[in-house]
């Protein structure tokens, strides 16, 4: 009788919802099976195996951002509003965009090989499966983000889940069976991808039927060319805590500090689900002149966001130990801060959509470099001076700058473009969820040490959020009749 009920409310949701749970779903399913993977290939793999596959991992990372521009992330959903009568044509022409630029980067590597192989310390062999990765997962991307943007959230589910299971199956297998274990886990994944990508990769360009545009490839250059440093800022300040700590006080540390910072951050999955499910509904809310229906409908994720952060810092503890061992219990004090920072990603997530929709690339990548070099400097003088407890606090504190200058910013778009002072979300919803991470914070971290307190403060929230659950509910109904007024 439930499971009907519950088949019933599932088909009374929106289309957006529906979008947003399955890609929650599917982002948890493939990130948590590939964090469930990794005790396997820590120990199938030597140190040094599994080393040479982070480094791998790490480089392409940064190296697509060259190769693709990341083409395929805010600027493309922009640029399907703006071209919504050549959405096929705009996506083949920008998926030859992303390939001529590889195959350019990849005549570049092929000029002088043992260059760059001192450079990435990988070996060509290596290299020519980063670059066949490099070449197609663009086309899946736009796939994706296409996808999304239609709210067809079915296949992109199904592709997602696949490449992920089918990584992992293939590369355990392969791994066991062979000595060449670093090259069969990046075989192995690139392979998985490539079951996914490759027919898509021949598909985009079967359906646009063009492939230079010149004024798509100028949109796509002018709006992602002054966000590289944006994307490389981002990466140095989600890594440059790792490499200092490894740096300035030893490789043990570190190992503590990514036990927790993984942990602390596997929340980001859902909210980064929840922020590709609410892109296009912003863009073309906002298209449409609606911007009342966004404050409605985005005011309760702020609360939802602040309470799986705040579930994190609640059971950081048993969470350290059921992943990492009880070996690695001090890193539990890591926890809460960079839980909290989690907050404040999703909230400049949401500021920075607004700058996306009206191009303002430079404000963001103006606030990303801002904030890296807040990370970076604070770290050197904590670190040394507290140990690797103080990054994470270090990242919460460059999280809420990042945060507070993309409000700034977006209240500078609203303005200029909008020609309006209304905010586009709920402020009073930001800054109580805000506060309340915060407050939980610090007292999680008071109570780690005595186990029933702890207990006890997690009972009486819960407690109190049952007694009072039917007065949130009013609330919630009473503040989305005011919205929807």
């Amino acid at each position: 009788m439930q499971i009907k009920k519950n088949i019933d409310k599932y088909k009374k949701l929106s289309t957006v919802a529906k979008a947003t749970l399955w890609y929650t779903v599917a982002n948890v399913l493939v990130k948590g099976v590939a964090l469930l993977s990794t005790p396997i290939f820590t120990r199938v793999m030597t140190e040094s195996e599994y080393g040479t596959y982070s480094i791998f991992q790490s480089w392409y990372c940064i190296i697509i951002i060259f190769t693709s521009l990341n083409l395929f992330l805010g600027g493309y959903s922009k640029g399907m509003l703006k071209y919504k009568d050549e959405i096929d044509s705009y996506t083949s022409s920008s998926l030859a965009m992303t390939t001529f630029i590889t195959c350019c980067w990849g005549v570049i590597y092929l000029t002088n090989i043992p260059f760059w192989t001192n450079i990435f310390n990988l070996p060509p062999q290596m290299m020519a499966a980063m670059f066949i990765e490099l070449l197609l997962m663009p086309a899946y991307e736009f796939w994706s983000s296409k996808s999304r943007f239609e709210y067809k959230y079915k296949l992109v589910v199904i592709a997602s889940v696949w490449m992920s299971l089918l990584s992992i199956i293939i590369g355990v297998i392969t791994v066991m069976s062979n000595s060449h274990r670093v090259a069969s886990r990046i075989g192995s994944d690139v392979f998985a991808k490539a079951t996914i990508a490759l027919p898509l990769f021949f598909l985009l360009f079967a359906k646009g039927k063009v492939l230079f545009n010149k004024k798509f490839w100028k949109y796509n250059f002018l709006f992602n060319i002054p966000l590289v440093p944006h994307y490389l800022s981002n990466y140095a300040l989600n890594q440059s805590d790792q490499l200092m700590i490894s740096r300035m006080i030893g490789n043990a540390e570190a190992a503590y500090y990514s036990v927790a910072y993984t942990i602390a951050t596997m929340m980001n999955l859902v909210i980064t689900a929840i922020n590709n499910a609410l892109v296009p509904y912003i863009y073309q809310s906002i298209n449409a002149g609606e911007c009342k229906k966004v404050k409605k409908t985005t005011f309760p994720t702020f609360f939802i966001v602040a309470v799986m952060c705040i579930v994190t810092m609640a059971f950081a503890p048993e969470l350290i130990t059921i992943f990492a061992g009880k070996n690695y219990a001090q890193a539990t004090y890591v926890v809460p801060p960079v839980a909290a920072s989690v907050y404040f990603i999703f909230l400049y997530g949401m500021f920075s959509t607004i700058e996306y929709y009206y191009q303002k690339t430079v404000r963001i990548a103006v606030a990303t470099i801002i904030a890296a070099v807040l990370n970076i400097g604070l770290n050197f003088i904590c670190i040394r001076a507290f140990g690797y407890y103080a990054a994470g606090y270090t990242t919460l504190v460059s999280y809420m700058l990042l945060a507070f200058l993309h409000y700034r910013f977006y209240r500078s778009v609203l303005k200029e473009e909008m020609d309006t002072d209304e905010n586009v979300y709920d402020m009073k919803a930001i800054i109580l969820s805000g506060a309340l991470v915060l407050s939980v914070m610090f007292i999680m971290i008071l109570t780690y040490k005595v186990i029933w307190l702890r207990y006890g403060v997690i009972l009486i929230i819960c407690m109190v959020g049952y007694i009072k659950r039917k007065d949130l509910k009013e609330i919630l109904i009473t503040v989305k009749e005011k919205k929807a007024e």
